[in-house]
């Protein structure tokens, strides 16, 4: 009987300092946004043959992310996250979801929060 395995690929709390925001200031200033991209798909045949050609290339993914994040500015943490997902799914066909959560440390509210999280999972149809 054929088997059909998930796997997955994370890479965690990458950092960047970007201008995103609904407020004015938001875009002047900046922020420090977190990333965790959760990447699913069977690397079993990458991971039998020791062949990173059969699976995804972390580099790759992560100037993906950095490019999504810096050069663009979005009113909307939400728009960063599927941007980043939709993209990364188009990009890498070997991949089958794909889970984005975007933090933004010290989100504008009148109080003390650690931050702001969107959290977004695309699939293939």
């Amino acid at each position: 009987m054929a088997q059909h395995t998930v796997s997955c690929v994370r890479l965690t709390n990458i950092v960047f300092y970007a201008h995103h925001g609904v407020l004015k200031e938001e875009h002047t200033v900046g922020a420090k946004y977190e990333v965790d991209a959760e990447l699913l798909f069977d690397f079993t045949d990458a991971a039998q043959n020791d062949d990173i050609s059969k699976t995804v290339d972390y580099g790759a993914v992560y100037r993906k992310i950095r490019d999504a994040l810096t050069h663009k500015r979005y009113f909307l943490i939400e728009s960063v996250a599927y941007k980043i997902a939709h993209g990364l799914l188009d990009d890498f066909p070997v991949l089958d979801k794909v889970s984005i959560k975007v933090r933004k440390r010290n989100p504008p509210v009148d109080g003390i929060c650690d931050y702001a999280e969107a959290d977004y999972s695309v699939s293939r149809a």
